[in-house]
């Protein structure tokens, strides 16, 4: 993976000025170590007249695929047949963008002690890549590089040079010129437009990378006609990211407009949102009285017993006051979402080491649940058939018997609120029953007498005086042993 960028000069402008603003030195060939190889530095030539310095990007592909497989997760995109054989070590790509930030990171930021005037100097420039994978075409390179300032030239590279009839590859052999940029620019819009044309990312993209666009985009991005495009493939297409950077650029776009600061129609906006404020959901309302139940009954060990996709347990990871949080679900594949969800393979050694998923029944008893200070069920039992809720029953009050229980349900009664809802119909597909407020209740007092608990009852969300709230939830808390005898 190969990339040159060339700059002329005159004895009072000397070439060799771009040592300068890259931080290398032009007698020196120097290495970089990167995470999925190691990039070179060096300059073919070096005269005051015309100085060309050379990024070279050695990738390892068995660290590609090793680091992660599939696409943004450090796999090839395109290794359908072969992992470790695929056009990664070649074709410039997000790859040679990362290396390119990392290895001239002062040089994009535009920074040059040594002579502090140069970055601000525009200087004729010649950028070669010699093989871009360009999703979209020549066309497409036209599109996103001549509007900043940049005369293009992209050459297709053929499939194969003895035989024309199979026609061109999707790679082209890329020439930027300008004579109107600064080094810091240019560099700002390969990073940006290299995986934009490859259409891939080697690395799992997180919110951060909105940041990272804008702050890289600055100047160049909000005006740009294909900003859309730009804005949709660089953060792989994830919908949401996407609308958050293009409400963000539209900012930046009206403050310019309006020869005004970003900050004050953000205020604006912020106001407006404020006058407007929307109901908190109700999932977010029952975590929220979870946690404060968790947080009086003392609890510092606690399990989630179907915790789905791990919504809870992230809340719960967010109090150090919780120091052990264990999530179980009989589905694996929710216990994977909710590993994504967490960011397991990404998370600090010493939050890691307060959390675990298991596979699990709650039909069952499980000697892995004992010993723990407080148990979950959050909209659980109502996923259950009515004859397997005394197995639960028994593996949770019966043999793991935490201090704490905590059970949500939704209340029945509370259904004619919900306009969408037809009449007659429970709230999910899954749901096997759903009780009244005076059902659950003799549910819970039952068992807290069967097993030693006394039992009390929240409301979560809006208490309606006629139908109740609506979300019930039992708080289980086990008696001393004298009185657990008793019962």
């Amino acid at each position: 993976m190969f990339l040159t960028i060339t700059t002329t000069g005159t004895p009072e402008r000397p070439a060799t000025d771009l040592g300068y603003l890259l931080h290398k030195h032009p007698d020196k060939a120097q290495a970089f170590s990167t995470s999925y190889g190691t990039a070179h530095v060096l300059y073919p030539e070096a005269e005051a007249g015309r100085c060309t310095a050379a990024l070279l990007l050695e990738v390892d592909a068995v660290a590609l695929v090793r680091r992660g497989k599939g696409k943004g997760r450090g796999g090839a995109p395109d290794a359908a047949l072969a992992q470790y054989v695929n056009d990664r070590p070649y074709a410039a790509s997000s790859l040679l963008a990362v290396a390119l930030s990392g290895v001239f990171s002062s040089a994009m930021k535009g920074v040059c002690n040594a002579r502090p005037e140069l970055p601000g100097q525009a200087r004729p420039l010649r950028v070669e890549v010699p093989a871009l994978p360009a999703r979209g075409g020549p066309d497409l390179v036209r599109k996103l590089f001549e509007p900043l300032g940049w005369t293009v030239t992209a050459e297709p590279v053929p499939l194969d040079g003895e035989f024309p009839a199979w026609g061109d590859s999707r790679y082209v052999r890329l020439v930027l010129e300008s004579d109107a940029l600064t080094l810091a620019e240019a560099l700002r819009h390969l990073y940006v437009l290299l995986p934009v044309l490859d259409d891939a990312k080697h690395y799992w993209v997180a919110p951060d990378e909105v940041d990272k666009l804008l702050r890289v985009g600055e100047g160049w991005l909000p005006g740009h006609p294909e900003q859309r495009l730009i804005t949709s493939r660089y953060l792989s297409r994830r919908w949401a990211l996407t609308r958050q950077a293009t409400e963000r650029l539209e900012l930046v776009r009206l403050a310019e407009t309006d020869d005004s600061e970003v900050e004050e129609i953000d205020n604006a906006v912020e106001a407006e949102t404020e006058a407007e404020e929307k109901p908190t959901p109700l999932a977010v309302r029952r975590r929220e009285a979870i946690v404060t139940a968790l947080r009086q009954s003392g609890a510092a060990r606690v399990l989630d017993l179907g915790c789905g996709q791990g919504q809870l347990v992230q809340t719960l990871l967010k109090d150090p006051a919780f120091t052990e949080i264990v999530g179980v679900d009989v589905s694996m594949r929710a216990l994977t979402i909710a590993s994504r969800r967490l960011k397991l393979d990404r998370m600090g050694e010493r939050q890691a080491s307060r959390v675990q998923l298991f596979q699990g029944s709650l039909a069952y008893t499980d000697a892995r649940l004992k010993g723990y200070d407080a148990a979950v069920l959050s909209e659980v039992i109502e996923h259950l058939d009515l004859p397997r809720l005394p197995a639960l029953e028994y593996a949770v009050f019966g043999s793991a018997r935490p201090r704490t229980v905590l059970v949500t349900t939704p209340n029945v009664e509370y259904n004619v609120r919900w306009e969408s809802l037809p009449a007659g119909h429970v709230r999910h597909g899954d749901h096997r029953f759903e009780w009244t407020r005076a059902e659950f209740r003799a549910w819970a007092e039952a068992v807290a007498a069967r097993h030693g608990y006394g039992v009390a009852f929240e409301p979560v969300g809006p208490d309606d005086p006629e139908v109740g709230p609506p979300t019930q939830m039992a708080v289980f808390t086990l008696t001393t042993p004298k009185e657990a005898k008793a019962a």
